[in-house]
């Protein structure tokens, strides 16, 4: 291959990449007006008819309930807002990982309790199948936190009511799994593969930002690790987390 020729490759292969960031950007600044425009909507709806009750010359008690009602509302749709800003700065961020001596199992245990209370509410049975014999792993014990808690919610989420969640820790050569299982609809496979993408979400319009698995994925990437996912309809999801013994990042060791 000529000088020419190796020139000519390189610019079509950055021209492909330039594109490539172009149009994620774009489905990413889609993603964020969508799910910003959605609250401000119902905040301008909720601000007209407030300002429609207090043209009356005077408010009688339905009226005043009324009010209350629509400035609730406002501060709920404020707070989604926040919520969707606060996910989106955490998926930005770039910050070094607080790198310690991590106990896998308890980490996964302290954040099942966390769920465990709903999951009975809905008689989601919770199956844990630690390793007794897990080892301590060097991570980032703060942003394993934020991963499992998000899955687990997730799972769920996807059963709904009358179900099991099957969570198993072990143990491999070089690195450490945390399998998360769950009995509800499973994932259509035309879908699967978009479910780390931002924004993108399989849950009613206000019940999820769509960021939640984007940033476990980037988390898990910074430190070594990874995240995968097979999924049957009707039968359920299984996620698998995948920890090296030693994490990437630098960061206070404690």
């Amino acid at each position: 291959m000529t000088g020419s020729e190796k020139s000519k490759k390189w610019f079509m292969e950055e021209r492909q990449l330039h594109s490539q960031r172009l149009a994620a950007l774009g489905e990413l600044s889609a993603g964020i007006a969508h799910e910003i425009n959605n609250p401000l909507a119902i905040i301008r709806q909720e601000a007209e008819w407030m300002q429609h009750l207090l043209n009356k010359d005077a408010l009688g008690t339905n009226e005043v309930e009324e009010l209350r009602g629509c400035i609730h509302q406002v501060v709920q749709e404020v707070e989604r807002c926040s919520r969707i800003i606060r996910n989106l700065l955490d998926f930005a961020r770039q910050r070094e990982p607080v790198v310690q001596a991590v106990d896998v199992n308890r980490i996964v245990e302290d954040m099942t309790m966390l769920v465990e209370k709903e999951a009975r509410n809905n008689n989601i049975a919770i199956d844990r199948r630690y390793d007794p014999e897990l080892p301590l792993i060097d991570s980032d014990a703060p942003g394993l936190r934020q991963v499992v808690l998000n899955i687990l919610s997730n799972a769920c989420q996807a059963i709904g009511k009358n179900g099991t969640i099957t969570i198993i820790t072990r143990s491999g050569a070089n690195d450490l799994e945390i399998v998360i299982q769950d009995t509800g609809g499973g994932i259509p496979a035309e879908i699967l593969g978009k479910i780390f993408v931002p924004f993108f979400s399989t849950k009613p319009p206000g019940q999820g930002t769509g960021l939640g698995l984007a940033i476990s994925h980037g988390l898990l990437q910074q430190l070594g690790g990874g995240i995968r996912v097979t999924s049957t309809v009707g039968l359920g999801t299984t996620f698998i987390i995948t920890l090296p013994r030693q994490a990437k990042g630098k960061g206070n060791s404690s």
